[in-house]
Order: structure tokens, then C-alpha cells, then sequence
């Protein structure tokens, strides 16, 4: 798989993803122990929990009510940063829960999808979810918070950053007003943003967020991108250009040392991969 990356996609460092299981992390380590590859970043969780059989990054929520369930998020999070040390990977993006409530996302996605994201219904039912999210979110977030003091001061022992990522549903967290006061009250230059162009692609067209708008504010934060197309109006982890968003309006907001890291959908042809980095190379430099 690295090999496939590196050579015939042409890319020259990688992320490794939160299906990466513990099994395979000896050949890992061996690559980049002979120096044939070079990582970016690692998502949590990585490795895998051995007990967990799929890809599952909010398997374990820093948000969870339940302290046991917290304790289990903290402790493979260390890990994540302990293989990201051993690897040379600068940064661990992290997501960080959900508010306890009834997920909306995906109903709005339906009702967009048939047509009815401006009828009265629709707005309704986003209403309630706003409503009830306000009201809920802030033992979440606390608690998040507890967590994420922890974390950050073991990644700065491993010389780890830790980014927080945009989140693609309504009821995860942060939300885009609970990150600006989250990174303030962390007030750590080891902690940041990961902008997942996707994640925020579907916000704005669900009515959350305006995407520019949104990373105007928290553009000089990031660390690093999630970079993927989205087809209207939640088709997500597409080719870059083959989609809506505006790259050429929302690059320029991030900073010039910014990262950014393919996460295209499986199905997505080598040709097709080649052909968005060979656009983006066009527009945007190396």
C-alpha cells in the first residue's frame, strides 16, 4: 500500500489513517526505519484497537459520558502519539465526539437530496437541532476539554502537534463556534486546526456555516487539510476539481506551510488522482 502510494501515485509523504491495524505496524516502521517513506500526520486512532474490527475514529469519544469510555479514548490517543513519534509524523488529528442527541445530519443530506432544504420542514427540524445542541453541548465540551489537557501534554513530550478537525455532522464536536474559544482556552502552540475541505463543503451546503467565511476566521490556525471534493450536496472524498468547491477562493486562506493530504474514497482511479494533484500543482504550486 505505501509502495503503491509513493510510486505510482507520486506522492512523497503519507498520512496514515484510522483503520491502520496494530498487525501492520511492524512493516511500517520498517520502511521508515530503511527511509522509504515519510508521514505527515496520523488519525487517530492509529493503530486500530484491537478489539474494534472496522475503521471506526469515533469508536472511543473524548465526549462520552461514560468516564470508562473516556479513560479507553485517552489512552489509544497516547498511543497514536507515541507511533506518531516513532514514525517522525509531526502532527495526530483527532476527532473529538458528538453532543448525546438525535443526529441530524444525515436527515437534512435526505431532505436536500429530494429537493426540500427550503421548505418549512426542513427548517424546523434544523431549528430543534439547534436548539437542542445549545442546550446539551456544554458538559460534552467540558469534558472534551478535560481530556484534551491530558493529551496535549503528552504530545508535547513526544514533540507531537495534535489538530482538531472539522467535523462533517451538525452534532459532532466542535462545532465552528466551539473551536475558535477551544483553541483559545487550550492557548498551546502544540495544539491547532485541521480543515477537512469536505467536512466543511457539506456544512455549507446543509446552511451551518459559510465555508470561506469559516476559514477566514480559523484559516491561520491550521496545520494541515483533509483535501477532497464534494459533489452536491454530501458526496464527499471526491477528486479535487471534479466537485463544488472553490479551491481557488479558499487555498489562499491557509497558511503557506499549510499540509495537505489527499483522503480521496476508495473507488477513486490512479488517473483521476493524478490528474487533480497535476491541476492543483497548476494552480497552486508544489
Amino acid at each position: 500500500m505505501l509502495r503503491e502510494i509513493k510510486t505510482e501515485l507520486g506522492f512523497d509523504s503519507i498520512e496514515l489513517g484510522h483503520g491502520t491495524r496494530l498487525s501492520l505496524m511492524p512493516g511500517i516502521q520498517k520502511m521508515f526505519d530503511s527511509g522509504q517513506v515519510r508521514f505527515t500526520s496520523l488519525h487517530n486512532f492509529c493503530p486500530l484497537p484491537v478489539e474494534v474490527m472496522v475503521a471506526s475514529p469515533d469508536c472511543y469519544q473524548l465526549s462520552a459520558v461514560s468516564h470508562e469510555e473516556r479513560e479507553r479514548a485517552v489512552k489509544q490517543t497516547f498511543q497514536t502519539i507515541d507511533f506518531a513519534e516513532r514514525l517522525g509524523a509531526p502532527f495526530v488529528v483527532l476527532h473529538l465526539g458528538a453532543v448525546k442527541m438525535q443526529p441530524i445530519t444525515d436527515r437534512l443530506i435526505k431532505m436536500t437530496k429530494a429537493g426540500e432544504h427550503l421548505s418549512r420542514a426542513y427548517v424546523r427540524a434544523k431549528l430543534k437541532a439547534v436548539e437542542t445542541r445549545e442546550r446539551r453541548a456544554p458538559a460534552h465540551v467540558q469534558r472534551v476539554k478535560d481530556c484534551l489537557g491530558r493529551i496535549v501534554d503528552h504530545a508535547a513530550l513526544k514533540n507531537v502537534r495534535i489538530a482538531l478537525e472539522s467535523r462533517r455532522g451538525y452534532e459532532e464536536i466542535p462545532s465552528e463556534r466551539e473551536l475558535p474559544s477551544l483553541l483559545e482556552e487550550l492557548n498551546s502552540g502544540q495544539v491547532g486546526y485541521w480543515h477537512d475541505f469536505g467536512h466543511s463543503q457539506i456544512k455549507e451546503n446543509l446552511g451551518f456555516v459559510d465555508h470561506a467565511e469559516w476559514l477566514g476566521t480559523i484559516g491561520s490556525r491550521a496545520f494541515g487539510c483533509h483535501v477532497q471534493d464534494c459533489v452536491w450536496p454530501a458526496k464527499d472524498h471526491e477528486a479535487p476539481f471534479t466537485g463544488g468547491i472553490d479551491f481557488d477562493k479558499l487555498v489562499p486562506l491557509l497558511p503557506t506551510n499549510c499540509l495537505f493530504v489527499w483522503e480521496m474514497s476508495p473507488n477513486k482511479t490512479a488517473d483521476a488522482i493524478h490528474q487533480s494533484v497535476r491541476t492543483w500543482k497548476e494552480r497552486f504550486g508544489e
